[in-house]
């Protein structure tokens, strides 16, 4: 596999991948980050204090490159830095939005490009994580690359189109109930639990109802039916309508 690696950006998916290499003892020769906000390294370094902070110049010079950035700025980052990259590099994007055409406009002497949408799980190496290669991507480099991703937690290969769907759909999901999990811990404890009581209520709660909703061989409609008391039931179309028009309008704001 490749010996240096680089990252675009220093923010929050890049601490995540790096927790799941580091979980994993996945070793590099080298690993490099540049992000024009001091306090995003800073922040970076505290947990991985063997990364070097270096200019985006020489990140883009390494063995494998992660593009970490918005959607927004990174074809004009491409632009000053695209004379920095090697041909052999492995160069993967971590955003959505930006598709090979895009960044092979910009990358015209890359050939190894990769476009991933990790998932925030892969911090404890259970992520479930799309990865996309553009058509020259070389074999034997793709079979690294897969086995360095699935470091990470569950990797798999899709068409470049459906990229964005699972930004959705797998990426952002935890989003969408982490925030109720910690509302619900919080009553827990208000009405007599203990902390451990009310966090082990919730998890079990949410494992067995995930099965039930996708094993049981039931429809969705005859699981919903099977508790009579719905404590927010007078919300729930307002709470689907909500999920329809938010995530649909996202999903159109991040496709290529």
């Amino acid at each position: 596999m490749k010996n240096s690696i680089g990252f675009i950006g220093a923010g929050r998916v890049v601490r995540i991948l790096l927790q799941g290499f580091k979980n994993k003892n996945v070793q590099f020769g080298k690993v490099v980050v540049s992000d024009s906000n001091p306090d995003v390294i800073a922040k970076l370094k505290q947990n991985f204090p063997e990364v070097e902070q270096v200019d985006a110049a020489t990140v883009s010079a390494q063995d494998i490159v992660f593009i970490a950035l918005h959607p927004p700025v990174i074809m004009d980052t491409l632009e000053s830095l695209k004379n920095n990259f090697r041909p052999d590099s492995i160069v993967i994007s971590l955003a959505p939005k930006i598709n090979f055409t895009k960044l092979s406009s910009k990358l015209t002497g890359v050939k190894n490009l990769a476009r991933l949408i990790p998932n925030a799980t892969s911090y404890i190496n259970e992520g479930y994580n799309p990865v996309t290669f553009a058509s020259g991507f070389d074999e034997a480099e793709k079979k690294a690359v897969m086995s360095l991703l699935g470091n990470l937690g569950y990797t798999f290969e899709v068409p470049e189109e459906k990229l964005e769907s699972y930004a959705i759909m797998s990426a952002m999901l935890p989003t969408y109930f982490w925030f109720q999990w910690k509302e619900l811990g919080e009553i827990g404890l208000k009405t007599g639990l203990t902390k451990d009581e009310s966090e082990q209520a919730i998890y079990q709660s949410v494992v067995a109802a995930l099965n039930l909703f996708y094993k049981s061989g039931l429809a969705p409609a005859e699981v919903i039916d099977l508790i009579p008391v719905k404590p927010i039931g007078e919300h729930e179309e307002q709470i689907a309508e909500f999920y329809r028009t938010k995530l649909l309008g996202l999903f159109e704001k991040i496709k290529p």
